[in-house]
C-alpha cells in the first residue's frame, strides 16, 4: 500500500506530504484546483518520462517520493532480479534537476525507468478515462477475462511456449537459407549428381516407364477387362451367336423390303466389327502377364525418379537434365544441415500438435468460468442500478496466436428486452465507467489487488446512482487501499478517508496546498459540494446524513 507521499516543486505545488490509510480515501477540490497536478506527480513514480515544464523554480530540482508497504507483495523475487536491496518499506523517488535531467531511484540505487515502470505498475494503479476505454478493446477483454476465471497463469505457461515455437520457426527459415546458400557447395554437389547420374537420365524415358508401371500394376483388371470383351462377344449365348441368330431368322422370312434389307445389311457390318473386336480383345489377353518382380523394379526406378523431382523442383525429365547439368563441377556437402532442419521440422511438427491441444483446454477453461463471471457482473452492476442489465463473454475461434484459440467480445445492455451488443456500441460513457467499477470490485474479490485511484469514475452520473457508485467503492476499500478522485457529494460521503485539493494564492503567486480533513473538516466538505460555497445548517445536517 501507499503509506506516504511527498512532493517538492512540482508544478503548482511548492511542498507537500501526505501520510496514508488502508481502506478507501476520497480527493475532492474545486475545477482546476489540482487535482490533475497530484495524479501528474504520481505518473512520475509509475515511471512515465519526465517533463522539464513541471518544475515550479527552476533554481531548485524537483522531487516526488511514494514510500510503500510491499510485505504482501511477493516482490523479492524482482529485487534480487534487479540487483536491488528489498525492504518491506521501499521508497520511490524521481528527480528532475533544473537542467531537465531526470533521474529515478528505488531505495536509494539509481534504476532504469524501464525497471521503474515493472516495478511500480505492481503496487500502484491509475484508473482514468482512457484506461475505462480500454474495454472495449478485446486484447484488454482477454486479459479481464483469464485474471477473473483464473486462467491467467495456464495462458502464461502456454505464451511461453508458444513464443519458443515461433522462434523455431524463425530458426528452421534461417537454417533453410543457410541451407540455399550452401547448395553451391563441391560435395553436396557430387552427392546429388551420383543420385542423378544413376538414373541415367540421358539414356530412359520415365514416363514410358510410368506407363509401363501402370499397365503392370494394372495387369489383373486389364486381362480382366479384356476377358470380358471376349466373353461378352463371342462366348457360348453371347452377343454375336445372338446376332448372327437373329440375321438369318429375318433373312430366312424373304420379305424383300427395302427398309429391312438395309437394317440387315447394317447388322451384317456390326457382327463384323464386334468379331473382330472380340478377336483383338483376345490377342491383348495373351499378352497380359502379372509380373511381381517387374512391378518391383518398375516401382523402385519410378520412385527414385519421382524423388528427385521433388527434390529438385523439377517439373519433368529434361528439368532433371537441366539440373544436373548446373551441377558439374560444383562441390559441398550439407548433409548434417538438411538432417538438422528435417528434425527441426519434426520438432515443430509434435510441437504445434501440443500446443493446439494447450490451446484448446485454456479455451475450454475460459468457456466454463465466463457464465459464471458474467452473472457475477450482473449481479454488482444491480448495485449501481443498472438491474436490467445483461453481460456474455462471448468467444469466436481464431487460429493458434500467443493468446490460443479465442478472440473474446464482451457484449452488453443495459436495457431490457434488448440483445447484447459489443461494448463500443451499447454502453454510454457513464455505463461504461459503472461496468468497469463493477469489474474492478470484482477483481479485488478474487485477488490482491495494487493500489488503485480512480479519476473521476462517477463522471455522468448523480444522485441515487452515484451513492450506490459510492457504496460500492467504499466496500472496495474494506480489503485493499482505494483512492477516489470525485466532485460528487455521494461519493466523497463514503470515504474513510478525505483529501481536500485546493488553490491559494501568496505573494501573487498560485499554489496548490494539499489538506487531509478531520471528520468536522469532511462534513463541511461534503456539504459545499451539495450546496456551493455557502454553507448553512441545513446543508451540514444534510451532509451528516449522507455520510451516515
Amino acid at each position: 500500500m501507499l503509506k506516504k507521499l511527498t512532493v517538492q516543486n512540482f508544478a503548482l505545488i511548492e511542498n507537500a506530504q501526505l501520510d496514508f490509510e488502508q481502506g478507501f480515501t476520497v480527493i475532492t477540490g474545486e475545477t482546476g484546483s489540482g487535482k490533475s497536478i497530484l495524479l501528474g506527480a504520481l505518473s512520475l513514480i509509475l515511471g512515465e518520462r519526465a517533463n522539464y515544464a513541471v518544475i515550479r523554480n527552476q533554481e531548485k530540482k524537483t522531487v516526488v517520493e511514494a514510500v510503500f508497504d510491499i510485505t504482501n507483495y511477493g516482490l523479492a523475487p524482482f529485487f534480487s532480479a534487479q540487483d536491488l536491496d528489498f525492504f518491506e518499506e521501499t521508497i520511490i523517488r524521481r528527480e528532475i534537476s533544473a537542467n531537465g535531467k531526470s533521474r529515478a531511484f528505488v531505495n536509494d540505487s539509481p534504476v532504469q525507468l524501464t525497471v521503474l515502470k515493472e516495478l511500480s505498475e505492481q503496487l500502484i494503479y491509475i484508473n482514468s478515462q482512457h484506461h475505462t476505454l480500454a474495454l472495449r478493446e478485446s486484447a484488454f477483454q482477454l486479459d479481464l477475462l483469464d485474471t477473473l476465471a483464473g486462467t491467467l497463469s495456464k495462458r502464461e505457461k502456454y505464451s511461453a511456449k508458444y513464443k519458443a515455437w515461433k522462434q523455431a520457426q524463425k530458426d528452421l527459415a534461417a537454417k533453410k537459407e543457410d541451407l540455399a546458400q550452401h547448395l553451391q557447395s563441391a560435395d553436396f554437389v557430387r552427392f546429388q549428381l551420383e543420385e542423378l547420374e544413376a538414373l541415367n537420365l540421358d539414356n530412359v524415358d520415365f514416363e514410358a516407364y510410368q506407363a509401363e508401371l501402370q499397365r503392370a500394376e494394372n495387369a489383373g483388371d486389364l486381362g480382366a477387362s479384356f476377358s470380358g470383351i471376349e466373353e461378352q462377344l463371342s462366348g457360348e449365348n453371347g452377343v454375336l451367336e445372338n446376332l448372327r441368330a437373329l440375321y438369318r431368322r429375318i433373312s430366312a422370312l424373304n420379305l424383300n423390303d427395302g427398309a429391312l434389307d438395309a437394317l440387315l445389311d447394317r447388322i451384317k457390318t456390326a457382327e463384323i466389327e464386334l468379331d473382330d473386336i472380340a478377336q483383338e480383345a483376345g490377342s491383348e489377353l495373351s499378352k497380359v502377364e502379372v509380373d511381381p518382380q517387374l512391378i518391383d523394379e518398375l516401382t523402385d526406378k519410378v520412385n527414385a525418379y519421382n524423388s528427385q523431382l521433388k527434390k529438385h523442383n523439377a517439373v519433368d525429365q529434361a528439368a532433371l537434365i537441366a539440373v544436373k547439368n548446373e551441377l558439374l563441377g560444383k562441390d559441398t556437402d550439407v548433409l548434417d544441415l538438411q538432417e538438422e532442419i528435417e528434425s527441426l521440422e519434426n520438432q515443430l511438427e509434435v510441437e504445434g500438435v501440443k500446443l493446439q491441444k494447450d490451446a484448446q483446454e485454456l479455451s475450454d477453461a475460459r468457456t466454463k468460468k465466463s457464465k459464471g463471471i458474467a452473472k457475477e457482473i450482473v449481479q454488482l452492476l444491480q448495485e449501481v442500478k443498472l438491474a436490467d442489465s445483461q453481460l456474455v463473454f462471448d468467444m469466436s475461434p481464431v487460429n493458434l496466436n500467443e493468446t490460443g484459440l479465442d478472440k473474446l467480445t464482451i457484449k452488453f445492455t443495459p436495457n431490457k428486452g434488448m440483445d447484447p451488443q459489443p461494448i463500443e456500441k451499447a454502453a454510454s460513457g457513464g455505463e461504461l465507467s459503472r461496468l468497469f467499477l463493477c469489474i474492478q470490485s470484482l477483481l479485488s474479490k478474487k485477488k490482491s489487488l495494487p493500489t488503485l485511484i480512480f479519476d473521476e469514475i462517477d463522471t455522468g452520473v448523480s444522485g441515487d446512482v452515484a451513492d450506490r457508485i459510492g457504496r460500492l467503492l467504499k466496500s472496495m476499500g474494506e480489503s485493499m487501499q482505494l483512492f477516489a478522485i470525485t466532485h460528487l457529494p455521494q461519493v466523497a460521503s463514503k470515504g474513510e478517508h478525505h483529501i481536500k485539493v485546493a488553490k491559494e494564492n501568496r505573494k501573487n503567486e498560485t499554489f496548490t496546498v494539499l489538506e487531509v480533513l478531520n471528520k468536522e473538516e469532511r462534513v463541511v466538505e461534503v456539504a459545499k459540494l451539495m450546496s456551493g460555497a455557502e454553507v448553512n445548517d441545513a446543508a451540514l445536517a444534510n451532509a451528516e446524513k449522507l455520510m451516515q
